[in-house]
């Protein structure tokens, strides 16, 4: 029904392995530009530890969001706990705006005010580097990752980041992004620091950084936001849904049809439909059952709830716009 992941299993592990290749890559690279940091006093340097050290967290919260997400639904949650992912993922998108995005602009603020002057440029260049290079393996395993997916349904990687259900992968994707232009922006401060021999190119990088990551989290939260309100399926998606359910021979047409997401690659299915024929009450009433346990048998489907459309009520067409109907 969905592509959103291969299968809830397989599109789970993924995005589990893609968030610890993320984790190792950026505690490697926190320890250091931690260390480069101190040995250089470059204000870039400081900013870009902060960066990592944010993401790592980030990293563990994400883990917490890919497990929580996948309890099955119980007596307390009998829709799953799939929104869980949005509230933990939404915690790091705050984590990396009050740690990463406060932390480097406070210290740029005060390097312009309180220059120190900076050494140790080789080390601060050969942390760079090789933090372009872990940085980038992890961000291409996200870029890939993300890439099938959205050649799948026929749109650009960039969309397909912002429209996925799965939160973790967003994150990953943005936050590795991310570091590698805060890491291009890192060099430029050390080495124009270098070339000048002022510190305020070096507090400026530092800065723009703690932007750059404040832009991200916003994004980020604004995402999760959205899919803890409801965020509804895309066209595409809804279009090939309400073929499935008009190619089922007892229904005759669909009047409404609502399809958000309860969780990564999950939905919940809420239709009017009319019935073919004129069968007797008890017999829609176990028509309607019946084809809500095939609707929720498919694996993408955590609550299908099907009604009967008023005669006077106008279909449902492929291509019309996905907005509720009330």
């Amino acid at each position: 029904m969905t592509d959103e992941r291969t299968t809830t299993a397989g599109g789970s592990s993924e995005s589990l392995l893609t968030v610890l290749v993320a984790l190792v890559a950026n505690v490697l690279i926190a320890i250091a530009k931690t260390i480069a940091a101190m040995l250089t006093g470059s204000a870039s340097m400081v900013a870009e530890s902060a960066h990592s050290w944010a993401d790592s967290g980030n990293e563990v919260l994400l883990l917490v969001a890919e497990r929580r997400s996948r309890k099955p639904a119980d007596a307390r949650r009998p829709l799953g706990y799939g929104k869980d992912a949005y509230i933990w993922s939404m915690f790091a998108a705050f984590g990396l705006f009050a740690v990463g995005a406060a932390v480097s602009i406070t210290h740029g603020i005060t390097e312009l005010l309180d220059p120190e002057p900076a050494s140790d440029y080789v080390i601060a260049y050969v942390v760079l580097a090789i933090s372009f290079v872990l940085e980038g393996v992890s961000f291409t395993r996200a870029y890939l990752q993300t890439r099938r997916s959205a050649r799948a349904r026929g749109v650009s990687t960039l969309a397909r980041v912002l429209h996925h259900s799965d939160p973790t992968l967003r994150a990953v994707f943005a936050e590795d992004a991310a570091a590698l232009i805060g890491l291009l922006i890192a060099g430029a401060g050390v080495g124009l620091h270098q070339a000048t021999g002022s510190p305020v190119p070096d507090a400026i990088g530092s800065i723009l950084v703690g932007v750059l990551l404040g832009v991200v989290a916003i994004i980020l939260i604004a995402r999760n936001r959205d899919f803890l309100l409801g965020e509804s399926v895309d066209l595409p998606t809804r279009d090939a849904v309400l073929a499935g359910l008009l190619a089922n021979e007892g229904i005759e047409r669909v009047t409404s049809l609502r399809i958000q997401y309860l969780g990564p690659g999950t939905v919940s299915v809420v239709a009017a439909v009319d019935l073919a024929g004129n069968a007797p009450e008890d017999d829609v009433a176990y028509t309607l059952r019946r084809l809500e346990q095939e609707i929720a048998a498919n694996p993408h489907v955590g609550l299908a709830v099907l009604t009967l459309s008023a005669p006077d009520e106008p279909s449902v067409h492929p291509g019309d716009p996905v907005v509720p109907q009330l």
